[in-house]
């Protein structure tokens, strides 16, 4: 399973931005996976959970932009968003996605740089 993370940029605070992880691969795989989830790293720091959204489409946020994303899967288009509003410098990081099979098998993309200026 491959993912490929699209849609980081510059933006000032304030801003929005509309994170992409189009999803490919084997399609046996692909039915397999139970959670989509973004993290993000900013220079120096953990990486952290932004949000998740399982197969059935329940979601989780993690509490650094709980609020301010919402995290969406289209399913005909195997491809999973993250929209960010209200963007602070704090948000700049390098945005990752993963996905988790049900038996516990991690794929990640190789992230997307989000950079919020003041």
């Amino acid at each position: 399973v491959q993912l490929q993370a699209s849609g980081g940029g510059l933006v000032q605070a304030g801003g929005s931005l509309r994170l992409s992880c189009a999803v490919s691969g084997s399609i046996d795989i692909i039915n397999r996976v139970i959670w989509y989830r973004w993290y993000r790293q900013a220079p120096g720091e953990q990486r952290e959970l932004v949000a998740g959204i399982t197969r059935a489409g329940s979601t989780n946020y993690g509490d650094s932009m709980k609020g301010r994303s919402t995290i969406s899967r289209d399913r005909p288009k195997n491809t999973v968003y993250l929209q960010m509003n209200s963007l602070k410098p704090e948000d700049t990081a390098v945005y990752y996605c993963n996905a988790r099979t049900a038996w516990q098998a991690e794929y990640w993309g190789q992230g997307t740089l989000v950079t919020v200026s003041s």
